[in-house]
């Protein structure tokens, strides 16, 4: 082995060792482990547990419960990628034509992902429960009159709208690295050629920033249907346990109700359904990018 390949071995264990290192132990061996324990009785508390083969996966396919909580996820998902991609798409085109003071507004559209998931549930619960009721009392604004948390039919609604509120600043920055590297000589000779407003974007910029819409469609997809925390503190499931997600059935199954083992291949089969769906939706994007 040569000097060079072992100063790029030692380098790369250098800056990336304490991450690899990081992500096997906490990731990887977490991961594996749960594959086991999907196979086993084990209930979370007991220090024994015995090998029980493929029964809980067939009990988490008879489970209604956790097929309804993903029907519901996959309507969250659906609403949340759709309206946070364009929200995150329109600023960036806006914050990328050169206004006045746009810096100021990247920054305040960032500002929201900073927020952790368990206090941004906490401070929106507040504004729904509290601050736009009372802002109902006004009759232009009577539609927030009744607390969205409490109605099975707005609860959903108000969930993909601080999911919005919270992601749209960060694939923002993202589709903004996507648009400002499309080549000016493109944009100019397109305009020579007629192409204007919302046909150049639907004609010239869209085609050109597909690796900015396929890298955000997969994060919005992953970050959707994975969604605990918000879930958690925003409505807790409720009410009538019409916003429970995927994530926190799995959760519930497990620590909750102590079937771990049933839990455990519910979180499999979710994670497949996840892969299967972010390996199709990246295949998709992927083969319609194309070259200024």
């Amino acid at each position: 082995m040569g000097k060079k390949k072992v100063n790029n071995i030692l380098m790369f264990l250098g800056f990336a060792g304490p991450a690899v290192f990081a992500f096997a132990f906490v990731i990887g061996w977490a991961f594996v482990n749960g594959v086991f324990m999907s196979f086993t009785d084990w209930n979370g508390i007991s220090e024994s547990y015995n090998m029980v083969g493929i029964s809980n996966y067939i009990k988490a396919i008879h489970d209604i419960n956790f097929w309804q909580s993903l029907g519901r996820t996959t309507q969250y998902v659906i609403g949340v990628v759709i309206i946070v991609n364009i929200v995150a798409f329109f600023f960036a085109y806006l914050l990328t034509r050169g206004y006045k003071g746009q810096g100021i507004f990247r920054t305040g559209f960032f500002v929201p992902n900073l927020i952790g998931g368990v206090v941004l549930g906490i401070v929106w619960k507040f504004i729904f429960s509290e601050a736009l009721v009372q802002l109902g009392k006004i009759s232009i604004f009577s539609t927030f009159a009744n607390n969205w948390l409490s109605d099975p039919d707005t609860a959903m609604l108000a969930m993909i709208i601080v999911a919005v509120w919270q992601q749209a600043g960060y694939l923002m920055i993202i589709y903004m690295a996507g648009i400002i590297a499309v080549p000016e000589t493109v944009c100019e000779a397109a305009s020579l050629d007629g192409a204007t407003g919302l046909y150049a974007i639907r004609k010239i910029i869209l085609p050109l920033v597909m690796p900015s819409i396929t890298i955000c469609t997969f994060l919005s997809v992953k970050a959707a249907f994975m969604v605990y925390d918000v879930n958690l503190t925003l409505t807790a499931g409720g009410p009538f346990k019409s916003t429970i997600m995927a994530s926190m059935h799995v959760y519930n199954k497990a620590f909750k109700y102590n079937d771990f083992g049933i839990g455990q291949a519910e979180a499999i089969i979710l994670f497949l359904i996840v892969a299967v769906i972010s390996v199709a939706q990246v295949t998709i994007t992927k083969n319609k990018e194309v070259e200024a």
